[in-house]
């Protein structure tokens, strides 16, 4: 996302524990037409900001006793990573081609019919098998490239780096999209 996530000064957005900074950021240090060099400013500012709140954060937690032992009953161990590797191939291939600068609703509802089926395989990876980093990482990034596909078909102009071809103008009406 470019500029989606309302964040503060610290970079903190509406929900509770993710932070924002750099091209994801609407910060409104530069005003609402920032450049990109200025993006790096705020990613540099605001990524040590965003780090700095966290360690304060995690250190007012207490861990003891609220978070149950893992239960791996039931799973193996994953004998086939290239299911893993081929799915985030892939979910690039998918977002690459069906969600990048131009696109239109027909690719649009095909990316999102694709996602739709690497979430069901990859969920079931995930029920089955030891958890693993790069399999925690994929259904990370299947939910990402949900939450951009669906703010894309919701999305019904033509505005800065949001080009639909089946929907070329911009609106009277600014759109303010928050997802």
């Amino acid at each position: 996302m470019c500029c989606g996530s309302k964040t503060e000064e610290w970079g903190r957005t509406s929900i509770q524990s993710l932070d924002g900074c750099g091209e994801c950021a609407s910060t409104g240090l530069h005003g609402a037409k920032r450049l990109a060099s200025n993006s790096l400013l705020e990613a540099m500012v605001f990524g040590h900001r965003c780090f700095l709140d966290s360690i304060e954060q995690v250190n007012k937690l207490s861990f003891e006793n609220r978070i149950p032992d893992w239960n791996a009953t039931g799973t193996s161990e994953p004998r086939e990573m290239i299911l893993i590797t081929q799915s985030q191939k892939e979910l690039q291939q998918i977002m690459s081609d069906y969600v990048g600068i131009v696109r239109t609703d027909v690719r649009l509802e095909r990316a999102m019919k694709r996602l739709d089926l690497l979430f069901s395989e990859t969920d079931a990876l995930y029920r089955s098998t030891k958890l693993s980093p790069q399999l925690c990482e994929l259904r990370n990034l299947i939910s990402v490239g949900y939450l951009i596909v669906k703010g894309a078909q919701f999305r019904k102009e033509s505005r800065g780096l949001h080009f639909n071809t089946d929907h070329k103008g911009k609106s009277e009406l600014l759109q303010n999209i928050i997802l």
